[in-house]
């Protein structure tokens, strides 16, 4: 048995399309500077795609560096080296590197017991940043003004905080942390 499209002509595929569609032994006259301009034209596009792309990478890159460095500063300058649960709020609004990163004062469940909340700003250098202040956070609380207790360093400054300190409560400012 033989194939039934074998035996078509390929010119007669093509007959079904209309003209403008059809393929062309030769360019029509006068198209051929429309052609450059549109391949001129995709090439910048794929040019800015690609600037686009790899700008993208790179600060994806830097980000995760610096929230890396930033873990690492963070267990450093509290003593709580087996901590994982460490919250970490970016500014995205400025989009400047400065990070707020908090974590419990103790073990437990995060945000469970008194948090302590350290500011980190500045290069990465030597695996780690700079720290120039921070702040206390009761138990289930937000990171609010309101809420916040206990600042020193840059904090201070800022007047980040609203709270008083409640009884009992952690306050002494981290060693190191106060820039």
């Amino acid at each position: 048995m033989s194939d039934s499209s074998a035996s078509i002509p390929r010119a007669s595929v093509w007959e079904r399309l209309p003209e403008r569609l059809r393929p062309r032994e030769r360019e029509l006259r006068g198209r051929g500077d429309l052609r450059r301009i549109e391949s001129t034209l995709l090439a910048l596009a794929f040019v800015l795609l690609a600037i686009a792309v790899v700008n993208d990478v790179v600060l994806s890159t830097h980000v995760a560096y610096r929230i890396t460095a930033d873990l690492r500063t963070y267990r450093r300058l509290t003593g709580h080296e087996t901590y994982h649960n460490i919250s970490v709020e970016q500014d995205l609004v400025h989009h400047t590197s400065r990070d707020v990163l908090c974590g419990n004062t103790a073990p437990g469940p995060p945000g469970a017991l008194p948090q302590i909340c350290l500011i980190l700003t500045g290069p990465v250098r030597h695996g780690e940043r700079a720290s120039h202040g921070g702040f206390y956070l009761p138990p289930y609380t937000r990171d609010k003004r309101i809420s916040r207790y206990g600042c020193f360093g840059s904090a201070v400054r800022e007047e980040l905080c609203a709270a008083a300190i409640p009884p009992g409560a952690l306050h002494a400012p981290v060693p190191g942390a106060d820039g």
